[in-house]
Order: C-alpha cells, then structure tokens, then sequence
C-alpha cells in the first residue's frame, strides 16, 4: 500500500455487475484501491449478487477485505398489486402501493 489511507472505506459502489449504474470495472476499482492504500472495498449493486464471487476473487488476490452487500428496495406490498400512476398523478412517483389505490379482486 503506497498511501495513509488505511482508515478509509467506500461502503457504497457498483460494480460492472449492476444492472441500473455499474459503471465500475473490477480491475481498475481494485487497482485504485489498492494504490489509495484502502485495506477494503465494498460492493453494493443494484438487486442483484452476480459479480460477488468476482468481487471477492480479485479482492482476496490484491489483499483488500472483501465487503459484499447489495442495494435493495424493499415496498409494503406485493409488486403484482402495484399499479401505473395516471398522467395526471404526482410526477415523482411512477408507482402507488397505496392499499386505497389498488381496486380489490372477488
């Protein structure tokens, strides 16, 4: 490790593996970790874990502690019980899971 950043940790990146933002390859995210001096690195893609065992390999290879994780939504309702807002509905929400909202089946 050739800097003083020991004390230092992303807790929050995503990877190539994510599906929404990944923008981050393996490679050249443990390579600049390493050369940060930061002695572990996290990962927390989008839903899904399918670069973990990646992740983990090239981590444990350079000496980085491995911290895998995933960033998740988590609603209150089933997603099959959502529904699309109408166009003249609040702009910032693309769905409701309000129990109101959603008409009942018989």
């Amino acid at each position: 490790m050739t800097s003083s950043n020991k004390s230092f940790v992303h807790l929050h990146n995503h990877t190539e593996y994510s599906m929404l933002d990944g923008a981050a390859r393996l490679g050249e995210l443990f390579d600049e970790t390493e050369r940060l001096g930061m002695p572990a690195l996290a990962t927390t893609d989008h839903g899904y874990l399918f670069g973990a065992f990646d992740f983990w390999k090239r981590a444990t290879d350079q000496g980085i502690k491995p911290i895998i994780g995933v960033e998740a939504y988590v609603t209150p309702e089933p997603r099959a019980r959502t529904r699309p807002v109408s166009a003249g509905a609040r702009k910032t929400s693309a769905r409701t899971t309000s129990p109101a909202a959603v008409p009942t089946r018989t």
